[in-house]
């Protein structure tokens, strides 16, 4: 149920998000979300994509450092207060969500977002005892255009 994740370190410079998106719409590699966090002098630019193995291999092939990481897409309720039901599984647990951001889909009522939890394994059992849909990886990287 964890989800492949590439992290891209790049220079906070105009523009230097395009060659990496060029080099995947290029091989056909379909964007599935992103999320860029930024400091002064760099950002990293966070990637679902819908074959991370051959995107791994091009962006290193061109250059850039890739860094995998798991990460866990769950259904939210797509109502106020959903998101906090769900973080509110982990208040009295040892598990630490270090981000999270939205996914491109949902589905009836229910928002996706993909969270960075120090202990993934641990996040998803919190998750699955408290009846909280945590999408299947498979789903995440064929689903387009729903």
């Amino acid at each position: 149920m964890k989800i492949q994740q590439l992290s891209l370190f790049l220079e906070n410079k105009p523009c230097q998000i395009l060659q990496p998106c060029r080099l995947l719409a290029g091989a056909d590699i379909d964007i599935r979300t992103l999320s860029v966090a930024d400091t002064k002098q760099f950002g990293i630019l966070r990637l679902i994509v819908s074959d991370w193995k051959r995107a791994r291999q091009l962006l290193e092939e061109n250059g850039y450092v890739v860094n995998m990481t798991e990460v866990v897409a769950i259904e939210v309720p797509d109502r106020p207060g959903g998101l906090s039901e769900v973080v509110g599984v982990f208040e009295n647990s040892a598990v630490n969500i270090e981000y999270m951001y939205a996914f491109t889909f949902g589905r009836a009522g229910r928002a996706v977002l993909i969270f960075r939890f120090d202990n993934p394994d641990a996040a998803i059992g919190l998750l699955q005892t408290a009846g909280i849909n945590v999408v299947d990886g498979v789903e995440v990287y064929t689903r387009a255009g729903e």
